[in-house]
């Protein structure tokens, strides 16, 4: 039986907080609010001892599923262990109690970290400036794409209409390029999961403005052709922007700036171990090549001397994408663990990535289709296809399954160019023993789906909310609570 909610629990005259008393003379709300912003009746709220509100909420927590409690493999999502002392780090009180209204000369500790995060991360990539601005990976791939196309309307080149993208992008790509004004051109992959070279040089010409590229790519591959891609793109005066997104596999081995990348951006919250999703916000720095430099937003920070400070003086810039410096207690965390590695350290982090992912991948080749029989680099992309033909069981019934088993469910159905994707990302932070205790899950699963695939069907059994019903979902959402008995049982 699921527990009540917590307006369930209400009992009049139950009293869970005791508020001091005013301190200020009291006067009437309407007094102190527009007559047009107050409610005519009374909020109704609940009425439950403290008690009874910390049990409800300590019990809710014990039935999340998060990094500190369970191996989480989402795929391309680089859902790793966040070190506690990034948390500690940002928690200062001259990083906490800092305001971006602050004169320069009382922030020099914090522009001289911002300075520095700057640095580290133009010689990781191997680029000449950075922005830290942007707020997330989505971001700052819109900010890339407004660089490009500053650049190109800079230089009087207003004929470039579109951007290519890989059908195995990250599905915000299309996104970003579609709202600077930009037609996405979709290029295939070959046989082998890279980017086909004859429909990129079929598709870029003097109306190109740029490529999009992940690299590695979403089907956890690094595209053997990158050299060919940056050589086509720049005879044709186009430029190529890479998603970082997936830089956790290649930190310490390739710099993205010595292979020819002209812009690109990095998700502090997934290489650089920060939370993120429902753990905390995201940032997106975007570095850039010399050519692009003058673009970048402002401001950036400088150092004249000894003294740092904020660079407003960029006379081509785009402008500001975010107001202030960006999601600043993230950036210090990314900072703090940047500095506790070192380049040794994050250089190990790219080589256990990657040998945790083979790992698997050989592990569960014998058991699920994997499309592309290549070594892969921080991710592996099997599929559930021989389960769905032969037995009729999906992926998602694969995924629903593992939560009876204790594993949050790798990333389903995505990239979409392998059908029946199971897309597992195990990081670097995890242990050979829960690799070999998620793949004994997964090769279980797989000889269920021979033996009792309605067990399957009917996954998962033992969570909190049983298999919801999507389409419902999506169609009838509830977006507001009540308390009639129909929106209670739909909400169990």
């Amino acid at each position: 039986m699921s527990e009540p909610l917590i307006f369930e629990k209400t009992k009049a005259g139950a009293i869970g907080v005791s508020l001091p008393e005013c301190d200020v003379p009291e006067r009437p709300l309407e007094e102190l609010i527009d007559e047009r912003y107050l409610r005519k009746e009374m909020a109704e709220l609940p009425e439950v001892p403290e008690v009874e509100i910390t049990r409800h909420f300590v019990r809710l927590s014990k039935q999340n599923v998060g990094v500190d409690t369970h191996f989480y493999p989402l795929g391309s999502c680089t859902m790793k262990y966040n070190p506690k002392l990034n948390e500690l780090v940002a928690s200062l009180s001259g990083f906490a109690n800092v305001h971006p209204y602050q004169p320069e000369e009382h922030a020099q500790g914090i522009l001289e970290l911002l300075y520095l995060m700057q640095r580290y991360l133009a010689e990781i990539v191997g680029m000449a400036e950075v922005s830290l601005q942007p707020a997330a990976g989505a971001h700052g791939e819109l900010t890339g794409i407004m660089l490009i196309k500053a650049y190109h309307e800079d230089r009087k080149d207003t004929k470039r209409k579109k951007i290519l993208i890989p059908d195995s992008a990250h599905g915000t790509n299309p996104a970003s390029v579609a709202l600077c004004g930009y037609k996405p051109i979709e290029l295939k992959s070959d046989e082998r999961g890279n980017v086909d070279i004859k429909a990129l040089r079929a598709a870029c010409d003097e109306e190109t403005a740029g490529m999009m590229l992940t690299i590695p790519s979403t089907l956890g591959l690094f595209d053997e052709n990158l050299d060919e891609i940056v050589e086509i793109l720049h005879e044709n005066g186009a430029l190529l922007y890479m998603d970082g997104a997936n830089m956790n596999a290649i930190l310490g081995y390739v710099r993205p700036g010595d292979v020819g990348v002209d812009v690109m951006h990095l998700n502090l919250h997934k290489t650089f171990s920060t939370p993120h999703g429902m753990g905390g916000p995201g940032a997106g720095p975007v570095a850039v090549s010399n050519r692009l430099a003058p673009y970048l937003p402002v401001p950036v920070v400088k150092k004249v001397g000894e003294r740092y400070s904020l660079d407003y003086e960029r006379p081509k810039s785009i402008g500001q994408v975010k107001l202030f410096y960006g999601n600043i207690s993230v950036i210090i965390k990314a900072f703090a663990y940047i500095l506790s590695l070192g380049a040794r350290g994050l250089r190990r982090v790219a080589e256990m990535s990657v040998l945790n992912a083979n790992y698997i991948q050989a592990i569960l080749k014998k058991f699920y289709y994997l499309k592309y029989e290549r070594y892969c680099m921080h991710e592996c992309v099997l599929s559930g296809n021989w389960q769905k033909k032969k037995n009729d069981i999906r992926t998602l019934d694969i995924a629903k399954r593992l939560l009876d088993l204790g594993f949050h469910p790798p990333t389903v159905y995505f990239p979409l160019i392998v059908e029946e994707a199971i897309m597992i990302e195990p990081t670097e932070t995890e242990t050979k023993e829960t690799l070999d205790g998620f793949c004994e899950a997964m090769i279980r699963i797989a000889q269920e789906a021979e033996l009792n695939p309605d067990l399957l069907r009917n996954a998962p059994q033992k969570t909190p909310v049983r298999r919801l019903d999507e389409v419902r979902a999506s169609r009838q959402p509830i977006l507001r609570y009540s308390r009639t008995p129909k929106t209670i049982e739909s909400q169990s």
